[in-house]
């Protein structure tokens, strides 16, 4: 509540000193015409008579060019500051106003010790945001050539960006190159081949590499892009399964020789982890849910220190399918720690599982009633702790926003994330009762609790600024980023769009109309000057002629 004052305290300091500054210019204005007017060698009522004559002689287009020309100006401000604000998020007016004009009228010195440590809180905060936008890889990612590239096939659309493919292309000479590969042949052919942008030209190199030797990473590379089929990628894999294991006994055995062979046996094993982890994902995909759980399992408990491939995600969904709700609570107590990084698949698994406690008999008309009770109440809190990690989520799952096939990476808290959460988790969803109708009536109030602007969290840190900019490089171009928090446009942006139109509309009206609005025009600018009138014949009425023709002298 008090960040909320803040922003609203600092939006109406911004609205105060823009009003002064309107009513100092218009004062200016005024008493520049009264000084001029003073200054004529004629007494009021012919001055007023002169300005009569003067009005009577402009014509029509002299109006039009008169509202076109503002309407053009502020046309060009409204574009201008629509631009502004969509490279930098804010106002350029209300910016100035706030750095420039409110100091001048009293506001805030900006070298003050609070204001200096405010910019470096915001400074912290920025970094902070910064390295919570990193990409990771998704855990549940597809498989290219059988299921991206047969969506390319039937839709001719391209799933993938260049960025989340380059990204690909750069876990692959992390986990599966090392320095030693030039030793041997086939490894040298497979590190050009990650590094090659055309996919026939990677999979021509791993048939290269192939006809030399059994090559581990060519039968991986085959198996991702080459195989149309999940059977054609799981052949591809048991067989890379059979020469990776082969080579990781051989590097186990020398790791101790040296530091060249510690990075063969490290590469090694990344390809060995990844090799089992396809394997099982492939059992998953054809059905044969519980053989894919034991290899999970068996993977976690043989090299329980490579945590970056996120297995626990895969075990969790291939659970949540078999229905063992034990098994995934379980889980959940090892991996939903504080001092563990969490995810959309962690937060909300938590919160279905609570949920599926209570879901069945909730009713949105009873619990108004009655009040929630204990449960209901967990499920409701689980419910706002996984919004308030990932807003984007409840609306994949309430099938609000059409869900399209999830990127090869992920921004955790970004809408990358959600779509590939609800992608394989909108069926656990729907197969608990009720547990969507939960998640509608009790998603919104998240909003309600973590405070705005949203310089601080509720349970997490502050949401990232950068989400958005990085989920637009992951996504394809066909598919609708959902931005959170929504972008409210500034109060000038809408106050030029405003008198942008509203003069455009007084040019047209005025060439098409142009003797009834040059009647309007007279009655406006008689109604206008009418106190003006009024005040200067008091003035004269009450200031002896003498001293009023030697103001006029001036």
């Amino acid at each position: 509540m008090a960040d909320s004052g803040a922003g609203l305290l600092e939006q109406l300091k911004s609205c105060i000193v823009w009003s002064w500054a309107y009513f100092w210019s218009v004062w200016f204005f005024v008493m520049l015409f009264l000084v001029n007017l003073l200054r004529l060698p004629f007494r009021y009522n012919d001055s007023l008579t002169a300005v009569s004559m003067f009005l009577n002689t402009l014509t029509p287009k002299f109006y039009v060019a008169l509202t076109g020309t503002s309407s053009l100006i502020s046309g060009l401000i409204l574009i201008f500051e629509w631009w502004y604000f969509r490279k930098y998020g804010t106002s350029f007016i209300e910016q100035v106003s706030v750095s420039h004009l409110r100091p001048l009228l009293g506001g805030v010195d900006n070298s003050s010790p609070t204001n200096s440590n405010t910019s470096n809180g915001d400074a912290d905060s920025n970094r902070q945001s910064v390295s919570e936008c990193k990409v990771w890889r998704n855990p549940l990612n597809l498989f290219r050539g059988a299921e991206y590239n047969r969506y390319t096939w039937v839709t001719g659309r391209e799933p993938l960006t260049y960025y989340d493919m380059n990204l690909s292309a750069q876990d692959h000479q992390t986990f599966f190159t090392c320095d030693s590969d030039h030793l041997r042949p086939a490894d040298a052919i497979m590190q050009k081949a990650w590094r090659e942008r055309n996919p026939q030209a990677r999979i021509s190199a791993a048939h290269e590499a192939l006809e030399l030797e059994d090559c581990a990473t060519a039968y991986i590379l085959l198996a991702e892009e080459e195989a149309t089929t999940i059977v054609e990628a799981e052949k591809l894999f048991k067989q890379a399964l059979k020469a990776g294991e082969g080579c990781y006994r051989r590097s186990q055995q020398l790791q101790h020789h040296g530091s060249q062979y510690e990075a063969q046996h490290r590469r090694d094993t990344n390809v060995l982890v990844y090799i089992k982890r396809r394997l099982a994902m492939c059992s998953r995909k054809l059905g044969r849910t519980r053989e894919a759980v034991k290899m999970m399992r068996d993977l976690m408990k043989e090299f329980p220190l490579l945590s970056m491939f996120n297995i626990h995600e895969n075990l969790l969904e291939s659970l949540l399918e078999l229905q063992n709700y034990a098994d995934v609570q379980a889980v959940l107590a090892k991996y939903d720690d504080i001092s563990l990084p969490k995810s959309a698949t962690i937060c909300y698994t938590a919160a279905l599982l609570k949920a599926r406690a209570v879901s069945d008999k909730f009713s949105p008309e009873a619990a108004s009633r009655r009040g929630l009770s204990t449960a209901e109440m967990n499920a409701v809190e689980a419910i706002h702790r996984a919004v308030e990690f990932n807003p984007h989520v409840p609306k994949y799952l309430l099938e609000m926003k059409s869900l399209i096939l999830p990127p090869e990476h992920i921004l955790k808290r970004g809408d990358s994330e959600a779509i590939a959460y609800a992608f394989f988790h909108l069926q656990h969803w729907k197969r608990v009762e009720g547990a969507l109708n939960l998640l509608h009536c009790t998603w919104e109030g998240t909003f309600r609790m973590i405070p705005y602007p949203l310089e601080k969290g509720h349970l997490f840190y502050p949401y990232p600024i950068c989400t958005e900019t990085a989920d637009r490089e992951l996504l394809p171009m066909f598919h609708e980023v959902s931005v959170y928090p929504k972008k409210e446009l500034p109060f000038f942006i809408l106050f030029t769009a405003g008198l942008c139109s509203f003069t455009a509309m007084l040019a047209l009206l005025t060439h098409q109309f142009p003797e009834l609005m040059g009647v309007f025009a007279k009655a406006f600018l008689s109604t206008l000057f009418a106190p003006l009138n009024f005040i200067m014949e008091k003035v004269e009425s009450i200031l002896p002629s003498s001293l009023w023709h030697q103001l006029t002298r001036i």
